[in-house]
């Protein structure tokens, strides 16, 4: 037997004793290991004694939350904002206003082939908002929007607890696009504790807070609140008043982000500290992403003739007109007889007889090309500059062309009547 033969009959006799004590080895710890579970049962039985119910409790909320909630803490969170306490003070006197329009027997105006149509039950035409802003002599004043009420035989609105009330119109303004109504608080369940105080709009800032409420697509989404940025500030919108595709009036309003949406019309926008900086009006708005509404500045004294007087009370000038532009260019020279140089200006249709126009001398054919010295070159012009820079009373200078020469005369402005 060689050298190899030996040492591996050697190593494995020392393996085998080896082995034997390892295998009474593991056998000892065996059973003390027995022992010692057998110990810690016993000892949780004890402790499962002492309290029943500790064992249902750890077995019903045994599980992964109950892991941490030894390091969680209760956090009172607060989640009162400028905007939430601006809308909280306002949201109340904010209203949905509904026009109301009769509905005849054959549901149109009149009946087949000109037959008069029997009256019926007023039919909901359109729906806007409006917000309170006085009450005063047992009457609630709202303003609106002109063309949230335009054409209605009848007008309701809905207050913030729900009612439902007729109201009164107590006049309008389709230049502005802007109406005041009033409701008896005798009609009124309960008291009108809330009513919206203006700010000025002058003092507004692009990028400053904007907030809108109103009733976007009817009474279904009532006081709806959103929220977005002053986007700009004396913006100048030309509208069409009439429907015939002619610019009327340029309207002075405020650009928004903040979401405005049929039945928004006539709703508050209000700045950061809850105050009214402006009328929101469907009527003006024009793209998407841009919302428009009627500055405080300019609404407020509108609110007040109306309020006190029924009426917006403006000068008047008594003339019918039009853009020299709207006519074809050789009318200029051949009807109207104008310097070829002379290629703006508004020309006169009709001169209303005993007007302020009359009283001056002006005359069918006339073309106005300034007052005051201030440029006219559309009819949206003078109109702006008449009904914004004068008042009843005030002289103005006209400059105008007739028979191809420029003449001048001085008008005293008398009150809007039925014409401008």
């Amino acid at each position: 037997m060689g050298y190899y033969d030996d040492h591996v009959d050697n190593k494995s006799k020392e393996n085998q004793k080896r082995r034997r004590g390892m295998g009474l080895s593991g056998f000892v710890g065996a059973i003390l290991g027995a022992l010692v579970v057998g110990a810690s049962v016993a000892l949780m039985q004890t402790d499962d004694a002492a309290d029943p119910g500790a064992q249902d409790s750890a077995e019903e909320g045994s599980t992964n939350d109950d892991y941490f909630a030894g390091d969680t803490e209760q956090v009172d969170f607060d989640i009162n904002t400028d905007v939430t306490e601006a809308v909280e003070g306002v949201s109340d006197a904010v209203v949905g206003v509904f026009n109301m329009q009769e509905e005849n027997f054959w549901g149109g105006g009149g009946g087949p082939q000109g037959e008069p149509g029997g009256e019926g039950e007023g039919i909901e035409a359109g729906t806007g908002s409006g917000v309170i802003y006085n009450v005063a002599d047992g009457q609630a004043f709202i303003v609106t929007n002109e063309h949230v009420i335009r054409e209605s035989d009848q007008v309701e609105v809905s207050l913030s607890e729900g009612q439902r009330v007729e109201a009164e119109i107590v006049g309008e303004d389709i230049w502005t696009d802007l109406a005041v109504l009033s409701i008896s608080t005798e009609d009124v369940e309960d008291d009108i504790d809330t009513v919206a105080d203006f700010g000025d709009s002058d003092n507004l800032t692009p990028g400053e807070p904007a907030i809108a409420i109103g009733n976007p697509l009817g009474p279904t989404f009532a006081r709806t609140v959103t929220q977005g940025i002053v986007s700009g500030v004396d913006r100048s919108i030309p509208v069409d008043l009439t429907g015939d595709g002619q610019i009327d009036w340029n309207s002075e309003v405020i650009q928004t982000d903040a979401a405005i949406n049929q039945g928004n019309s006539g709703g508050p926008l209000l700045n950061a500290q809850g105050e009214v900086v402006g009328i929101n009006s469907m009527e003006i708005a024009q793209g998407e992403g841009m919302g428009f509404a009627i500055p405080s500045s300019i609404a407020l004294p509108v609110i007040e003739d109306i309020e006190n007087v029924g009426e917006v009370q403006r000068p008047e000038l008594g003339v019918e007109m039009g853009s020299i532009s709207d006519i074809p260019s050789y009318h200029w020279q051949e009807t109207l007889n104008l310097p070829e140089d002379v290629t703006a200006g508004v020309f006169i249709t009709n001169v209303i007889q005993g007007s302020s126009a009359d009283n001056g001398g002006l005359q069918e054919y006339d073309v106005i090309v300034a007052m005051d010295e201030q440029e006219i070159e559309f009819a949206h012009d003078l109109r702006m500059y008449l009904y914004t820079e004068l008042s009843v009373g005030d002289e103005v200078t006209i400059s105008f062309y007739r028979d191809g020469e420029l003449q001048e005369t001085t008008i005293e402005l008398e009150e809007q009547q039925d014409s401008i």
